[in-house]
């Protein structure tokens, strides 16, 4: 396997770029670490950074290069009680070990379209084929997780599906995830109140708020 040069990764080249536009001076870029994908590609990267704002002050140097992510909420209706669901994956959290329950997410590479990608994560970590015409984009530009030490940016969607409830029940605890990225998911379908409750990535929260600000299901969000 051929290794990516960290400068010539797009989230390098783009985080770079940004820097520069908003008219930082950048003295040096100190690598760190970095790790790759199974092909080759920049996955994220650990960079010190000296550089100065356009007013001569130097910006904190730790920098966890990651670039641009995607987050995707699948609300599976059941077309006769009209009770809403999410369709979730569960797995352990890089940092801590913990379970976590998350909507399906992934990263935009170099010559990848958000929505293309939604589309990818979706099918890949929950067995569910969406098109292109179901997906409702949340936000034109990309979030940032954090005010600072990473450079993340998110793409926000959310997808609605009616079928029948032995349909929705058919996607409820299926073991998922690329194994070339090591993943180890487990899928499940839980009512959305419910869902929003063991949710802890801030991430998944502000999504949920949203989908529901988007749809108008305004008795569902006053009970969150």
């Amino acid at each position: 396997m051929n290794k990516e040069n960290l400068n010539d990764a797009h989230k390098f080249q783009l985080w770079k770029s940004n820097l520069i536009h908003n008219g930082l001076k950048i003295n040096e870029i100190e690598h760190i670490y970095t790790k790759n994908r199974y092909n080759g590609e920049v996955l994220f990267s650990l960079l010190l950074l000296d550089a100065e704002t356009p007013e001569g002050i130097k910006i904190p140097p730790l920098c966890f290069l990651k670039g641009q992510v995607l987050s995707v909420l699948i609300c599976l209706i059941d077309e006769e009680t009209k009770e809403k669901y999410l369709l979730v994956v569960k797995q352990r959290r890089i940092c801590d070990g913990s379970i976590t329950v998350e909507h399906p997410a992934g990263m935009v590479d170099r010559n990848d379209h958000p929505v293309q990608v939604a589309i990818r994560e979706v099918q890949e970590e929950t067995g569910l084929l969406i098109n292109e015409n179901q997906l409702i984009a949340l936000n034109n530009q990309p979030y940032y997780p954090s005010s600072g030490t990473s450079d993340e940016a998110m793409f926000l969607f959310c997808c609605e599906i009616e079928m029948p409830i032995s349909e929705i029940e058919r996607f409820n605890n299926k073991q998922t995830g690329a194994e070339y990225e090591s993943e180890k998911i487990t899928t499940a379908v839980i009512k959305f109140k419910e869902a929003h409750q063991l949710m802890t990535n801030s991430n998944a929260v502000l999504l949920n708020y949203m989908y529901l600000k988007k749809v108008k299901d305004w008795q569902l969000l006053e009970q969150l």
